[in-house]
């Protein structure tokens, strides 16, 4: 197979198959197309996901590496354990969604210009309306203080961005997010592109066709519905 960069059309949602995608960038496989609902569950269904500026096209990757967590191996320090004993944090999924999707654009504004551009914050609002894109938020003393989002596609959750305002919370609500995906039968978090932060988790680096191959595993049948109705995650930690 040759390595391309593929025109999509707004006609079709269909993709290329992910291991086309280019060496340089690496893992540049398409530009174009639009953030349809149906396009982008059928990206992430494929281990594809988009990923540009504001002023850049449309583009959509699938790299040669990908990180991600196994649950089993994802790593909690005592610090860390110590930390949210010491504190009284409420934990939710689904209760504010876009409050949190706001949030991780806007930290990453102040810190180093965002991927999460007016329009993708659009297009994952609509995924959540959709029952498809979901979020974990932390609480303190009635406060957002901490959260991630994603796409859950069957067993696998894609996370999307973190973010924080207190120390710790964006761990706190990845250490959540483990521990309730182990408690519906979940497979493992899809982190896309690796870096020290995710390493420090337990994140690895797997082959582009070991990830489409775990993808794509059969597993049992997951009530999506009723895990990601909104609701307070109680013993979240124990």
């Amino acid at each position: 197979m040759n390595n391309t960069l593929f025109q999509l059309s707004e006609l079709s949602f269909s993709f290329p198959d992910p291991r086309l995608a280019l060496n340089d960038p690496d893992g540049l496989l398409a530009i174009g197309g639009d953030l349809a609902p149906e396009r982008l569950v059928n990206a992430y269904q494929n281990g594809i996901f988009p990923w540009f500026n504001e002023d850049d096209p449309l583009m959509w990757w699938s790299p040669k590496e990908r990180a991600i967590i196994e649950l089993d191996e994802f790593h909690i320090s005592r610090s860390m354990k110590k930390f949210q004993r010491k504190h009284t944090f409420t934990v939710s999924v689904n209760q504010a969604f876009s409050k949190v999707m706001f949030a991780c654009q806007q930290q990453r504004i102040d810190t180093q210009g965002t991927w999460i551009t007016n329009e993708m914050e659009e297009a994952y609002n609509r995924l959540h309306k959709l029952g498809v894109a979901h979020s974990v938020e932390i609480w303190f003393e009635q406060q957002l203080v901490g959260g991630l989002y994603g796409v859950m596609q069957r067993h696998v959750f894609c996370g999307e961005s973190m973010f924080h305002t207190m120390a710790n919370t964006s761990k706190l609500a990845s250490w959540a997010l483990v521990n309730w995906l182990k408690r519906h039968n979940g497979a493992f978090i899809d982190c896309q592109i690796m870096n020290p932060y995710l390493e420090s988790l337990g994140a690895k680096a797997i082959s582009r066709n070991a990830f489409l191959n775990k993808l794509h595993q059969p597993w049992p049948k997951i009530d999506l519905a009723t895990m990601w109705q909104p609701q307070t995650l109680d013993d979240i930690y124990d």
